[in-house]
């Protein structure tokens, strides 16, 4: 169900504001809830936690022996999994490699745009998102067109109300979508990239050994992370811009650099992701106004990034407020923070950048503001049916 149709801030209308920001302690179901800007960089900077969200509890349930996406991974295994695909994201190998295909797919997106003078900005974002996304992992040699609504199914998650025969079907429909995606856009990758190996993380996953099933949740975990959240991203930062006609002009007159923070900015106060968790593998002690706070092994932990990035101690006076010349703390916690942190952080910015100064060159309207709703697997804001017309 819609939670508002109301302008922006989109991330905020399921935030919650904590009255007692600097407080880090556990409610009455034994979570650990860490609200200030200081204690979620904390707390995500740990060794000795795990990953907490994003479906983890189905990391049990995969088979013996299989190694776990990079997402889940700790320790040294995550540091050399880590390291080895860092080059694929570097600020020097997106704008080198990937600049050329974005500039030509932003452009023929607006260029379509423009002949059939009104679009859901959803829609062009996620096509967006998901051909940049398939450059970089490798996802280029579908059978089938439609691989943005294979991923985007993978989203549609059963209600927390739902019936257990309810949840039963949706899991096996889930098992269907999955299978379709394998059969239709993970086996043709793989198999090409056997024949003739690229630059990208499918054929470096496959120098390492990995087999067919540990590549397609590879995929599955860039599919939600590259694509479906840089997709909201880019909806939300343009409903923005397109209500603020003084943002907007700022936004295009400045060069890339001035660009970039703005969007940086923007997603500070507008987290796609809403929440991080983790689970405390041991012990261990934060101090917390000269007191030490204790948070036990085996304690779920609720990081608040929303919050965190409305930190006044750590942003400044006035932290929901957008400060278009300022030097922004580059997005605050919305990539996360330490060994977890979002590899693909600077692409969704450089895409994100590359689309909109293009769309919001031309003289639109908003034919219909997007339907807002909440996403339970990434705690955040989800932007449907956004209309947009040029004029």
């Amino acid at each position: 169900m819609p939670m508002s149709t109301s302008p922006p801030n989109a991330s905020h209308s399921k935030t919650t504001r904590c009255p007692e920001r600097g407080k880090l302690e556990a409610d009455a179901n034994g979570v650990w809830h860490a609200y200030s800007h200081a204690d979620v960089k904390a707390l995500l900077r740990l060794d000795g936690t795990r990953q907490a969200g994003f479906k983890a509890e189905l990391v049990g349930r995969m088979p013996r022996g299989m190694r776990l996406p990079v997402l889940y991974q700790e320790g040294a295994e995550h540091r050399t999994q880590r390291s080895e695909i860092a080059k694929f994201f570097t600020p020097a190998t997106i704008s080198k490699s990937y600049r050329p295909f974005m500039e030509r797919l932003a452009d023929a997106l607006v260029a379509d745009f423009k002949r059939t003078r009104q679009a859901d900005l959803s829609a062009l974002s996620m096509t967006l998102a998901v051909q940049v996304a398939a450059q970089v992992v490798g996802l280029t040699d579908s059978r089938l067109p439609g691989m943005d609504q294979r991923i985007d199914s993978f989203f549609d998650q059963p209600r927390d109300t739902a019936t257990r025969l309810e949840r039963s079907l949706k899991l096996v429909l889930n098992q269907w979508r999955m299978a379709k995606f394998y059969l239709l856009d993970v086996r043709p990758a793989i198999a090409a990239r056997r024949k003739a190996p690229r630059e990208d993380v499918i054929s470096h996953l496959l120098s390492k050994g990995y087999k067919d099933l540990e590549i397609l949740t590879e995929c599955v975990t860039y599919g939600a992370a590259g694509m479906a959240t840089t997709r909201e991203f880019i909806s939300v930062a343009a409903w923005h811009l397109l209500e603020d006609p003084e943002l907007r002009a700022n936004y295009l007159a400045g060069d890339e650099a001035a660009r970039h923070r703005l969007l940086q900015e923007l997603l500070r106060l507008e987290p796609v992701v809403g929440h991080l968790y983790r689970t405390a593998e041991r012990d261990f002690t934060l101090e917390r106004a000269g007191e030490p706070v204790t948070i036990p092994a085996g304690a779920h932990i609720d990081l608040h990034i929303a919050a965190a990035n409305t930190d006044p101690e750590a942003v400044g006076p006035e932290p929901h407020c957008i400060r278009a010349r300022a030097l922004a703390q580059p997005a605050a916690m919305s990539f996360g923070d330490g060994h977890h942190r979002c590899p693909g952080a600077y692409i969704a910015i450089f895409e994100s950048d590359i689309f909109l100064q293009r769309l919001l060159a031309l003289d639109l309207r908003i034919v219909k503001p997007p339907t807002v709703s909440f996403s339970d697997l990434t705690q955040g804001y989800e932007l449907r049916d956004f209309i947009v017309a040029v004029v």
